[in-house]
């Protein structure tokens, strides 16, 4: 009995230092990473059903075995130029945490990379780039084999309004 306190205890650490898995992908040549728990499938691109008045990175949605899913183009989403899919573009299915429930939502990246072990001393905060800019969304930077990736809060790269309007969408 004595062991599950500790456990919390590690779990709770564990979250807190941002150490774990995580699945690297790259948009814009740059490398980004998602908490690998957050990560609940990946699929190749497949047909997307656009809706109308959606913001432009919403990209539509896709039946994925009988479920709804919305899809969020993340290159548009973080202002980055619109290119053609290819045959790396991928789809990740996450799971969100919103307000009152989790949500399942397809992000598109340009190409997945491969799951990561990011250690503690690996990862620095976020940076800071004045009061203006809102960088909730990034858990850190690890520095890995010569080179930064983002690690990215993927229940904050979304706002609350915008979770809620994709929950209307499926």
């Amino acid at each position: 009995m004595q062991q599950l306190p500790n456990t919390i205890n590690d779990a709770i650490k564990a979250t807190t230092t941002k150490l774990g898995k995580y699945l690297t992908f790259t948009l814009n040549d740059e490398e980004y990473g998602i908490g690998i728990l957050k990560v609940k499938e990946i699929i190749g691109m497949m047909n997307i059903t656009s809706v109308p008045r959606t913001p432009e990175f919403v990209k539509g949605v896709i039946n994925l075995r009988g479920k709804v899913i919305p899809i969020v183009d993340l290159r548009l989403k973080f202002s980055m130029e619109a290119i053609p899919y290819s045959e790396r573009t991928c789809i990740i299915v996450v799971e969100i945490d919103s307000n009152d429930a989790t949500v399942l939502i397809g992000v598109v990246v340009d190409a997945v990379s491969e799951v990561l072990n990011v250690k503690e001393e690996e990862i620095e905060e976020s940076p800071t780039f004045g009061t203006k800019l809102d960088t909730d969304y990034i858990l850190g930077m690890a520095k890995m084999e010569g080179a930064v990736k983002i690690l990215l809060n993927i229940d904050k790269v979304l706002s609350t309004k915008e979770i809620e309007g994709l929950e209307k969408v499926s």
